[in-house]
Parts: C-alpha cells; structure tokens; sequence
C-alpha cells in the first residue's frame, strides 16, 4: 500500500515485447498498482501489434498518453504508472545510477530474450535488463514459447546462471481454474510472489 505521505511503493519495471501472452503484462501492472507500487512501462512496437490482436486494447504508443490510458484501464492513481520510449536513454532504468528498481519482461520474446542473454542493449528494454543484470538487480523474464529450440534454452540456461529468473508462461491446474482470467492470475501469482509482494490472486501451495 501507499504510505500515508501518498508517496508509491518502490518502484517495478514491467515491459512487453512481442510474445503471445500480452494479457499476462496487462494484469501484472493491474495487480502492481493495486498494491501500491509506481510502475514504469516499456511496450515495443511488436507488443502493440499483439495487444490488438489478442484483447480489444488499442493502447496508444506515444509514453504520455499511453501512461494516461493505462492508468485509466487499472484504476491506478496518477503518476504511479510512468512509460518509457524504446530509445529513451535519459529514462532512470537506462542506468545504473537510476533509481533502483525490480524488472519484470512479461510476456518475453525470444528475440528479447537473445539480446538481454547476449547483452545486446539496441533499444530502452533490452538495456534496462542489462542494467538489472549488472547491478545485481532482480530481472524476471517470462518467456511463452513452444517447442523451445536448443538455441531458446541455451539463452534461458545463460540467463539463469546470471541471476535471472526464467519464470515461463506455463500455468498450472491443481487450483482448477475456470476461466481465462484465472489461468492468467496463476502466472501473476507466481511474479509477484518472485517479486515478495503480497496478493489474493490464489492461495499458496497447503493453504
């Protein structure tokens, strides 16, 4: 929750690139948000083209007014949600010296997922997990894929060994499930649980 002088939570860095899933990285800033925490956002130009063929979003894709409507679409209060341009370099997850935040790529591509493995830092998402990565800082990627290629688990392989947690967009079933939505907050779950922030969504595994 927000403290009493109306200041946010830390902050978590949250970006969506052209995986299938996009529904997993919409929900996790709804959730992030209700909990209290200023979010920064980056959605690559693949995202968006997911996002409007998966939901009936059409986020727009300059940062101003996509902040606008994502903290509309979550109820968040305003300024908690920030939104970065993909070469927007002077944006504090571009360095170290930033201010420190948690990062979470949901959905992850496998072409995001190559270049965060290989250090590749060609556009503002790709940098800011190189950054979480130097520092020290968490770095989850939630990658949704199927079959995975040598070369896809070689990278998740080189990304664990570096601290990363490979966390895939495989939910389970022993909740029993009924809907869409409950398949997506399995997944949710499991990130902020990763991330030490508490929520509702399902109970832990023996409650």
């Amino acid at each position: 929750m927000a403290d009493r002088e109306g200041t946010f939570e830390p902050p978590v860095t949250v970006a969506l690139t052209g995986a299938s899933g996009a529904q997993y990285g919409l929900r996790l800033i709804e959730c992030l948000t209700a909990a209290g925490h200023e979010v920064w956002v980056m959605v690559s130009k693949a995202a968006h083209m997911v996002i409007a063929t998966e939901t009936d979003e059409q986020l727009p894709a300059q940062p101003g007014r996509l902040a606008e409507a994502l903290i509309a679409r979550s109820g968040a209060r305003p300024g908690q949600i920030r939104c970065f341009g993909r070469e927007d370099w002077l944006a504090p997850v571009a360095s170290g010296s930033g201010a420190p935040s948690a990062m979470v790529i949901c959905p992850c591509s496998t072409g995001t997922l190559s270049a965060v493995a290989t250090g590749a830092s060609n556009n503002l998402i790709e940098r800011a997990a190189d950054v979480a990565l130097k520092e020290r800082r968490q770095l989850i990627l939630v990658p949704r894929e199927a079959p995975l290629s040598a070369v896809h688990l070689e990278h998740m392989l080189a990304l664990s060994r570096l601290g990363a947690v490979v966390l895939p967009a495989a939910p389970g079933f022993y909740h029993r499930p009924t809907s869409v939505e409950a398949l997506v907050d399995f997944i949710v779950a499991r990130i902020l649980n990763q991330l030490g922030i508490a929520h509702t969504l399902m109970p832990r595994w023996g409650e």
